[in-house]
């Protein structure tokens, strides 16, 4: 890991082991990071999801560079959605 700036880089040596799975008595994906240095960090399913929808629009587009998600509080949304949600700001 390489502390830049207040910023932490995880590197794919720093990752030890990855955990993806739901939790007994939960309907989510949880998915654990185990770092080298003993930290486990868990992210929740609609965390790596808007990772990866970042990720796969940054990817797949030809000309766009990058992606800056937001969280906030949506008052209205779909039906089993959480109002807390990561979306992407449209620059």
């Amino acid at each position: 890991m390489k502390p830049t700036e207040g910023e932490i880089v995880l590197s794919t040596e720093d990752v030890v082991q990855v955990v993806a799975e739901i939790p007994k008595n939960h309907r989510h994906l949880r998915t654990t990071l185990e770092l080298a240095d003993g930290t486990a960090i868990t992210l929740q399913e609609a965390t790596v999801a808007a990772i990866v929808r970042a990720y796969v629009t940054v990817k797949t587009d030809p000309v766009r560079k990058s992606v800056k998600l937001s969280g906030r509080r949506l008052t209205e949304r779909k039906s089993g959605y959480a109002a807390w949600q990561l979306l992407d700001q449209q620059e």
